[in-house]
């Protein structure tokens, strides 16, 4: 195994993944960004500001371009919100008003430290550099905007009594000694010129007696002929150009070192900008002249990007900024935007920026969008050989971090995001060290299984020959499979939905970290994940749906425990099946038949008298524990021959691969011994029917909001604090805090608001609903919820711990546990009132008066194709889960149905014992 470690050729999978997580966990230094607007300012700009750099009239036809409308989707699934402009605008208003520095927050997430071009208009109404580092981990910094110093330096003149000599003297003088003041202000990091929007990149060259003398003229025709205390802003290219010198020469005189930066706005701007003029290019002349100044060119200078790369490349002291584009072009475009920069330019001279300004969602469209962008590049280019692994998360870091605290000469240490973010690069492990750490001491498998669960819950697996498994991770190949698109597309019995066709291909990708032994003897396990060729996620990969929910719950601050209760059927096999216990044999022939037991029933011991059942459920629990699975209960159920077995509880994904590995040991071992295992729902007709009960908790991922704001606790901070609620005590804030009851019941208020959709993914087959039933224990028919009932389809237990009661073996795990999670979250982030009274008693039992009073006023579907209606019309869960996987799935199960239909009653139950 010690020859799988330094592996040669193209990256495998996990190497991948590792440049995944660096992207996703890497810090930011944001070298280049504008203060945020204050709480009273914001109402003054227009939101649609923060993807569109037109202005007026122009701004109304931004919501018909690729860059909006991604913004939406994204903004939408940040805020839990309708996937329209109009519902992102509604939900933005709704979190300032609930707390705009929690909102703030979550929106400038993984950013190290703010890098502050002061220098916008309208400066009474921003925030001041000092109120950013709430925000960030270490302290901002400001960047020192030229042509606006050299604006207040003309206005004071003008303002000033006691002038002496020549103005254009004192104006040079006084602007000279300003920008030595900021050379030496530790808290400056660096310049700006905006001369590109003012007369254009084509900086005259200087000096030059006949230049100094036309600005001469020109500054006294701006004396003579302007109100100097009112001025506003350098338009005139002589004096634009003369100010861009005099600070390159202030700086390349300095005598401190590093020097700081001069920042340069090229390429993309507002329509103020002279595009003619705004390519990088018509800087060459200057950056020759000035070698010793470091120069960066900020936005890539798009569109003309290429020109930005080779500049950054040939010159020593330029540097190449590629922020703005973040969120302002489209996927595509930013995509070939970072292919262009490093089709030449050196990653040691790339800087990343947001351009964040005024509102904060500028500063999370920024920056979700640029990870996803460096990942599929930087992933694919891994993928192909391009470049290494390492390599890759090496220019992750130095792009997002390392380069700019060199360029800017910061004080501040490298360290990875908080691990609730996710794995931190630095110990990540790689696929064959995973592996080899997995099947340390033991011997050496037969066959390597990769598992999927696909649309009817069917549980498919691809099975490779242990030596040729080892083969692919010795040559450094990929041990990705190609599976057909058709995948999710097929019923049980491998019927393909009418216009799917058998091209195409996905592959479905191991997961390293889920590996576990069995289910039998000579095989270890893991499960997979489909992905398009290019590393894309596939929309209708149950496992990625649930990676998503997982996700969306963490951005809204929660995390999730899941424990499955795995109920099983155990029959005989080669008989025929009764039609009551110990009553003459059916009609319809079946090759299973009831256990013998001796008065079989709720949790009574002589059920383990068998000794065949006994030895059975006994090597079930031991082959369990070797696969690291340890049962924490096993006992009869009501029907004859039916068990439950309790697993422990993990994070969402890991919970779901666990049920499928621990179901798959279980059945194996019940066939090996002449049993079959069923998961049917109602595998006896007269007998007590078949659940996969959920037991989840909720629980937020940080205490408590952590302090914004440098003053005291308010009072009504203190009053929560002694009723019980969450209080940080380290914060020095006003923060507004809810109770954890609050919280959790804000969640479990979304699962019970959209249950009904719900149950298409939780009750999947007709089978499902001969189960559901009133007064049998089942989870009843209503939606309702109940403190220890039993009767209800949400149990609560205590605190955060509830039951998922209407759920059964047929489901897909993922798809199940993802639509619970997604509707609780939103339940949660909406802040949803639990409508639903407490039900102490049998819903079927209430009174309509009852009913009225505790809410319990819908009944779940009855059928499949009620709950695929049901499905169908609610909008946010079908937004949350996927229109195309819903689609897809809802139209599986029709046909899957319309087969089913065919069958009389017993024939399905033979059909699907077969089957589950």
């Amino acid at each position: 195994m010690a020859s799988w470690i330094g592996m040669r050729g193209t990256a495998t999978p996990a190497q991948v993944d590792a440049v995944a997580r660096a992207i996703r966990n890497t810090p930011i230094i944001d070298h280049h960004a504008h203060p945020l607007l204050k709480l009273e300012a914001l109402a003054k700009k227009p939101l649609l500001a923060i993807t569109t750099e037109a202005a007026g009239d122009a701004m109304d036809s931004a919501t018909s371009s690729l860059p909006h409308l991604r913004a939406v989707r994204q903004l939408a699934a940040a805020l839990g919100c309708g996937y329209s402009w109009e519902s992102v605008v509604v939900a933005i208003e709704e979190r300032r008003l609930e707390g705009l520095e929690d909102w703030t927050a979550a929106c400038l997430d993984g950013i190290e430290t703010l890098l502050l071009d002061d220098g916008l208009d309208d400066e009474d109404d921003a925030n001041p550099l000092s109120w950013h580092d709430d925000y960030t981990r270490s302290r901002c910094k400001r960047i020192v905007r030229i042509e606006k110093v050299a604006a207040d330096v003309l206005r004071r003149l003008g303002a000033s009594r006691d002038r002496k000599g020549d103005p254009f003297d004192e104006w040079l003088r006084d602007f000279d000694a300003e920008i030595r003041k900021a050379i030496d202000d530790p808290d400056v990091a660096g310049f700006k010129s905006v001369v590109g929007y003012r007369t254009g990149l084509d900086i005259t060259d200087w000096p030059a007696d006949v230049s100094e003398a036309h600005a001469r003229a020109d500054f006294r025709d701006i004396v003579d002929t302007g109100n100097l205390r009112s001025f506003k802003r350098l338009q005139t290219k002589s004096l634009n150009d003369l100010v861009v010198h005099r600070v390159a020469r202030l700086i390349r005189d300095s005598p401190s070192r590093p020097k700081k930066p001069l920042q340069f706005h090229t390429g993309l701007g507002d329509n103020d900008l002279v595009l003619a003029k705004a390519s990088p290019s018509h800087l060459q002349p200057f950056i020759r002249l000035y070698p010793t100044v470091p120069i960066v060119l900020l936005h890539a200078g798009y569109p003309f990007t290429r020109e930005t790369g080779y500049l950054a490349a040939v010159y020593e002291n330029v540097y190449a900024d590629i922020g703005e584009v973040f969120p302002f072009v489209s996927h595509d475009g930013q995509e070939r935007l970072v292919r262009e920069i490093l089709e030449l330019c050196p990653w040691t001279k790339i800087l990343w920026s947001t351009d964040g300004h005024w509102f904060p969602e500028t500063y999370l469209l920024a920056i979700k969008q640029m990870r996803e962008v460096f990942e599929t590049v930087l992933c694919d280019y891994v993928r192909k050989g391009h470049i290494g692994w390492q390599a890759a998360i090496n220019l992750v870091r130095d792009v997002l971090f390392r380069n700019a605290r060199k360029l800017y000469n910061l004080d501040i240490d490298f360290a990875e995001l908080d691990a609730e973010t996710g794995p931190s690069p630095a110990s990540y492990q790689s696929d064959a060290e995973l592996l080899q750490a997995f099947l340390k001491d033991q011997p050496a498998p037969d066959f390597v299984r990769i598992f999927w669960s696909d649309f009817t819950a069917t549980q498919r697996m691809r099975m490779i020959p242990f030596r040729r498994f080892e083969w692919l991770l010795n040559e450094g190949l990929s041990t990705d499979i190609g599976i057909a698109t058709a995948v999710f597309a097929l019923t049980q019995n491998d019927h393909v939905l009418p216009g799917v066709h058998p091209t195409g291909e996905y592959r479905l990708h191991p997961d390293f970290s889920s590996l576990k032994k069995g289910p039998i003897e000579g095989h270890i396990s893991m499960a997979g994940e489909f992905r398009h060729p290019s590393g894309a996620q596939v929309p209708y990969c149950p496992r990625s749906v649930l990676q998503r929910a997982v996700e969306y719950g963490a951005q809204n601050n929660l995390s999730f425990r899941i424990g499955f209760e795995i109920e099983f059927l155990l029959v005989e096999r080669n008989a025929l099946l009764g039609a009551n216990p110990g009553g003459a044999a059916a009609a319809t022939p079946s090759q299973y038949s009831i256990l013998t037991t001796d008065g079989h029933a709720w949790s009574v011991s002589r059920c383990f008298a068998n000794p065949r059942v006994a030895t059975l459920l006994r090597d079930m629990v031991a082959a369990l524990a070797d696969a690291g699975i340890y049962a924490q209960q096993l006992h009869a159920e009501s029907a004859t021959g039916q068990f439950e077995l309790v697993l422990p509880p993990y994070p969402p994904v890991e919970a779901a691969d666990t049920l499928l590995h621990a179901r798959d040991i279980m059945s194996s071992l019940a066939t090996a011994a002449g049993f079959k295992l069923t998961l049917h729902p109602k595998p006896l007709p007269y007998a007590c029917g078949t659940a996969s009960h959920m037991h989840m908790s909720v629980a937020p991922i940080r205490p408590a909001p952590r302090a914004r704001r440098k003053s005291s606790v308010s009072a009504a901070a203190a009053a929560a604090a002694a009723a019980g609620a969450v209080v940080d005590p380290t914060a020095t804030t006003e923060v507004v805090i809810s109770s954890p009851a609050e919280a959790h019941e804000s969640f479990y208020a979304g699962v019970l608001k959209h249950l009904r959709a719900i149950t298409a993914f939780t009750y999947p087959s007709p089978a499902s609903y001969e189960r559901c039933s009133d007064s049998t224990w089942s989870g009843g028919r209503w939606v309702s919820w109940g403190t220890q009932n039993r009767e209800t389809a949400l149990r609560r237990i205590e605190g955060s711990h509830w039951e998922v009661r209407c759920l059964d073996g047929l489901a897909n795990p993922y798809l199940a546990v993802a639509a619970v999670l997604f509707a609780g979250t939103k339940g949660y982030s909406d802040g949803e009132p639990l409508a639903w009274g407490d039900c102490e008693i049998d819903p079927s039992k209430l009174t309509e008066n009852d009913r009225a009073e505790l809410g319990v006023t819908q009944m779940l579907p009855g059928s499949v194709a009620e709950a695929l209606e049901a499905l169908k019309q609610d909008e946010e869960l079908v937004e949350m889960m996927g229109p195309e996987l819903v689609e897809r799935y809802a139209a599986v199960k029709d046909m899957e149905l319309a087969f089913l239909g065919k069958m009389s009653g017993e024939e399905r139950r033979r059909w699907l014992m077969e089957r589950y």
